[in-house]
């Protein structure tokens, strides 16, 4: 993302991506050593978003936004509230209540958090995104602060909803929908 970013062109089109990681810490730039608690074989990569360290892995929906930030006219505290308000939309088709919090980007179900975000904005380009916990193994985040937050817990969507048949691809097709509809775009993906 970062190349395209480097060489985007003004007609260049905004682009979303969703995919999951291979078990793996991300510490973004403003990261702390000292958050990194006991990584064992999970390797641990410096990246270029903002934040602290998470942990990415098979199971989480990453979903990474390629936007035109001078275009949309948008800055980072709006891309962070559109992200947000489109997470708990989504959740709120699965029937989970879940809320952000002002001074820790993200969104959280109670006091667990369930969605983090790490962005970048460069040459007027958003890059990096969100990272949503669907149906995985939550043991990794025990291993850091995640979010530089020390205890704090973490959920997942599996962990309060009775079917888990297809989730990711629910949860993908919902969220989707969510982020399209929130930038301006018409739905892309049929809901069930």
């Amino acid at each position: 993302m970062r190349y395209l970013v480097e060489q985007a062109k003004p007609d260049r089109v905004d682009e979303i991506w969703l995919l999951s990681h291979k078990p793996v810490f991300t510490q973004g730039q403003a990261g702390k050593a000292e958050h990194i608690l006991s990584p064992a074989q999970i390797p641990v990569v410096q990246i270029d978003r903002g934040g602290q360290v998470t942990y990415h892995g098979p199971g989480q929906l990453v979903v990474y936004l390629l936007l035109n930030m001078k275009r949309r006219k948008m800055g980072v505290r709006d891309l962070v509230d559109l992200i947000e308000k489109a997470i708990i939309q989504a959740l709120q088709e699965f029937g989970i209540a879940a809320g952000n919090r002002v001074k820790a980007p993200g969104v959280y179900v109670n006091d667990a958090k369930i969605a983090a975000l790490g962005l970048r904005i460069r040459n007027g380009w958003s890059y990096h995104g969100l990272s949503l916990n669907v149906q995985m193994d939550l043991e990794p985040f025990s291993r850091i602060n995640p979010c530089g937050y020390e205890d704090l817990t973490v959920t997942q969507i599996a962990d309060h909803v009775p079917d888990t048949d297809t989730l990711m691809q629910k949860v993908s097709r919902v969220l989707s929908n969510k982020l399209l509809s929130e930038l301006g775009y018409i739905e892309y993906y049929k809901s069930d």
